[in-house]
């Protein structure tokens, strides 16, 4: 066969739905047609490109690359068909949009390039969620990835609106050489006498919940090192026993890092979707939470540390 959009358009509706049954009623397919189709397209590949589990199929690493390639040619087909005749090219809306640090962020960039040729975003990294907030509510962006915590979300006026796309537990990562490195799980008290890497506060929270969590747990934390930077530089230190922190859930480890949920879920951390309701049409703003929700589904099928929790967690006995 030879590859062709349609082909690609597959690959992505499955890579999204994290099921090969959701995808197919997503196109408007048969199951059984779109198990078929995908037979095809791996064929042409002549490898896998998704990992088949009792709970869905999620993406190789050579399945990543190829829907990431896939996304962008589909992106730049769009865009072909939507350039009016005469060449003139067709005016493109400006969405700003501040981040703060979220792994969703460049997965629903990706998707929306896609999925909205006609829209051009800009991007400004944001630590603080309360200052996402304020540039909202004055009109200096017109939506935001923000995060807050159970029991205290996101506050704002009427002008803006906001939805929760997932709200993940908090883990922990320790160097592979770590006294507890063979625990598939860490109660938050064994690491009453380590360092501790911890993120500055954000206006929402953090790292109030950190430390009540500590408090809780019998213990408040022997030294703290303050840190906002570079992940890999963070992953450094760790590797090197210079401390551990508290990560995302979803964060890849470097070989020589460990990354473990806390026993009892102390810590649970919301990503939010907020967008000014005068700047952002709802069509648009779905579009957004649809592309996030998606990159979080990617994301967890790259994380087998996350997968694991949550089958320990959720896991539900079938007939």
């Amino acid at each position: 066969m030879e590859l062709e959009l349609r082909h690609l358009r597959v690959l992505c509706a499955i890579a999204d739905a994290g099921s090969v049954g959701r995808a197919a009623s997503d196109l408007g397919y048969s199951q059984p047609a779109m198990s078929t189709q995908l037979q095809r397209i791996e064929r042409f590949f002549g490898q896998s490109l998704f990992e088949r589990g009792v709970s869905g199929v999620r993406l190789t690493p050579y399945g990543w690359e190829v829907v990431t390639q896939a996304r962008d040619v589909l992106a730049r087909a769009e865009a072909i068909e939507r350039r009016p005749a005469g060449g003139s090219a067709r005016t493109r809306r400006i969405l700003r949009v501040a981040a703060t640090n979220s792994p969703v962020l460049s997965g629903m960039v990706v998707r929306v390039r896609s999925r909205l040729p006609d829209v051009s975003l800009t991007v400004s990294s944001v630590y603080a969620s309360s200052q996402i907030v304020e540039l909202l509510e004055a009109g200096e962006v017109d939506a935001a990835i923000a995060a807050d915590y159970p029991g205290m979300e996101l506050r704002h006026s009427a002008a803006v609106a906001h939805r929760g796309i997932v709200t993940e537990p908090t883990f922990v990562a320790l160097s592979a050489r770590h006294r507890l490195r063979h625990r598939p799980q860490v109660a938050l008290d064994d690491l009453a006498e380590d360092a501790w890497f911890v993120t500055p506060d954000d206006g929402a929270g953090w790292p109030g919940v950190f430390y009540a969590a500590c408090e809780a747990a019998g213990f408040s934390p022997v030294a703290v090192h303050e840190f906002l930077g570079d992940q890999l530089q963070l992953q450094n230190m760790i590797a090197d026993g210079l401390g551990v922190s508290l990560v995302q859930a979803t964060l890849r480890p470097t070989p020589d890092v460990l990354v473990k949920p806390l026993i009892g879920t102390p810590l649970w951390c919301r990503y939010v979707l907020a967008w000014r309701r005068d700047r952002v049409p709802d069509e648009v703003a779905e579009t957004l939470f649809v592309s996030a929700t998606a990159a979080y589904r990617e994301l967890i099928a790259q994380s087998p540390h996350l997968r694991a929790w949550a089958s320990r967690t959720w896991s539900v006995a079938g007939p």
